[in-house]
């Protein structure tokens, strides 16, 4: 179920992918794009045989490090056998020459180069420990993925993408001091594949303390997305948002009805619900309580279970 695509914009900038070989002067200024640095294991001889290390080091001789605010790691090697920590601890080794950078996307792999749960992870919050002006982080892929708490003055954006999110890395970030995050993006999969997170583990996040200046909040690609839903439906943090985020998962009608149930969301800019299994009358319940007030409402990607077995044969967009 995962078709993901590379990464077109990130931390503000267009994704630019640097090759050693590709021609210099067509390049932009190093604080004018995402820099995608990556190596194709099954290209010729030549690529296949070239190292991550080599590339980024060709990189920061090409590329002026000082002047490079966004940095996404794409493939390093092959993903199923090689742990993000090697190009990880490559990227903090030059923490003195990247003095400017303020993102960082870990693991921006194509479907046809690894299956997301294929990619494996390790602990991304070394990132934030040597870099104290990161502002966003990005990762995809779950397995093996580390998040201990950690404390980051500046961090404001954060998404985790995965086709099964371990309770441990979710427990991680809501135990984590993040005062200055305004986004939170997590993809929760399903128990297939780690995705183990339950409804009470949210408890800190629903409880509009843990992170003061949240404004954008996604809990999605899960699941059990009714029984989240449902419980947002109550939940303080709804009213300090801007953007709720439930897509992806296999929120249905019950879900739905709980949302439309509970506390206004007519202060929402956006309620994004795509990717859903809603029947046609709720889903025009839904636009009609929140439609004229200004929310702008997406029911875009309406799915149906497979075969016949009705609620258990819905999932999730993404979880191989």
């Amino acid at each position: 179920m995962y078709g993901a695509q590379h990464l077109h914009e990130f931390g503000g900038l267009p994704a630019v992918d640097f090759q050693h070989t590709s021609d210099g002067g067509s390049r932009p200024a190093a604080d004018a794009a995402a820099w995608r640095v990556f190596v194709d294991p099954y290209g010729g001889d030549e690529d296949r045989d070239r190292p991550w290390a080599e590339e980024f080091a060709d990189f920061l001789d090409t590329v002026d490090p000082a002047g490079v605010r966004a940095l996404i790691i794409g493939q390093w090697g092959e993903a199923y056998e090689e742990k993000s920590s090697v190009p990880i601890n490559l990227v903090i080794a030059a923490a003195d020459r990247l003095t400017s950078l303020e993102a960082v996307f870990v693991g921006d792999l194509e479907a046809e180069e690894a299956e997301i749960t294929w990619i494996e992870q390790s602990d991304v919050t070394a990132l934030l420990a040597a870099f104290p002006a990161l502002t966003e982080l990005g990762v995809r892929g779950g397995t093996d993925l580390v998040f201990p708490p950690t404390k980051h003055e500046r961090l404001r954006s954060l998404t985790i993408q995965a086709g099964g999110l371990p309770v441990e890395v979710v427990r991680g970030v809501l135990d984590s001091e993040l005062p200055a995050l305004e986004r939170l993006d997590l993809w929760l999969g399903v128990s297939a594949y780690e995705g183990n997170t339950d409804v009470a583990d949210l408890a800190p996040l629903l409880s509009g303390t843990r992170f003061p200046r949240l404004n954008h909040l996604g809990v999605r690609n899960s699941e059990i997305q009714n029984e989240i839903a449902a419980a947002i439906a109550s939940a303080p943090v709804v009213a300090q948002l801007r953007v709720l985020d439930l897509s992806n998962g296999t929120l249905g009608d019950e879900g739905a009805a709980a949302l439309l149930d509970g506390q206004p969301l007519t202060h929402l800019e956006v309620l994004d619900l795509h990717h859903h299994f809603l029947s046609d009358a709720v889903a025009e319940r839904v636009r009609s309580a929140l439609e004229p007030h200004g929310v702008r409402v997406d029911l875009s990607e309406k799915c149906e279970p497979w075969g016949d077995r009705g609620a258990e044969g819905r999932y999730t967009a993404v979880s191989e």
